[in-house]
């Protein structure tokens, strides 16, 4: 897959650089360019468009000196730009999230936030593109289960992202995912309980939550007499 191409619309100069330079940190991610306003935005992904190097991704600041970033996602989408958008801005009005989410806005970063948060949420959308790729996308065979949808969609949720549930400790959990990805393939919920020191019950509850949340891929595992075990496998970059 080739990288994802990236428009950083930001108003603060500083903080512009910032996004910019953190993009290019990320395999996967190009920087197309940057913006300081609304009309600036959407007059690039006009000029993008038109060279024929769309922008797949937008960096988008709630909070503008022209635009309401929901009016630019709004107008975006009446001009027949489809790239997703992730919004970067410290915006927190459950009200302007619910609109964001349904005008296309796949991801909600918080400012002020550090390069590993931004990293992380720019991989979960990469692996998010990814699954729904596949191996045969664009064929007339291409085609995705219930499962493989769940899990795209998963993956755009870090953990931190999800609460965690009563009876799971933050510190074990930790040691139940740095145990798995150091593993060269993929796990049970007996492997993790045997290295870890607990019961197959509670290992398979942290698994089971880590792979809703998208950090480990869930599959089933047949060959031994029984019901099939699930196993599980490190899927973050």
């Amino acid at each position: 897959m080739t990288d994802i191409r990236v428009l950083v619309v930001e108003d603060e100069p500083v903080a512009a650089a910032a996004h910019a330079a953190y993009v290019g940190r990320v395999d996967g991610f190009t920087l197309a360019g940057t913006a300081p306003d609304g009309q600036s935005a959407l007059r690039m992904l006009t000029e993008f468009s038109a060279a024929s190097s769309p922008v797949e991704l937008v960096l988008l600041d709630m909070n503008l000196p022209d635009l309401h970033g929901l009016d630019i996602a709004r107008r975006m989408r009446s001009a027949g730009h489809f790239a997703d958008i992730i919004a970067i801005t410290a915006v927190r009005e459950l009200a302007i999230v619910r609109s964001a989410v349904s005008i296309g806005v796949v991801q909600y970063l918080i400012k002020p936030f550090t390069y590993a948060t931004f990293a992380d949420k720019l991989e979960s959308y990469r692996q998010f593109r990814e699954q729904l790729a596949g191996p045969e996308a664009g064929s007339a065979k291409a085609a995705a289960s219930q499962s493989d949808v769940d899990q795209a969609f998963a993956s755009l949720r870090a953990p931190s992202e999800l609460p965690l549930p009563k009876g799971l400790a933050p510190s074990t959990l930790d040691a139940v995912r740095d145990f798995i990805k150091e593993q060269p393939g993929a796990v049970s919920a007996t492997e993790v309980m045997t290295a870890l020191g607990m019961s197959r019950v509670t290992a398979r509850r942290y698994l089971e939550y880590l792979a809703d949340a998208g950090t480990v891929s869930r599959t089933a595992r047949y060959g031994a007499p029984g019901r099939p075990e699930n196993e599980y496998r490190w899927s973050r970059a």
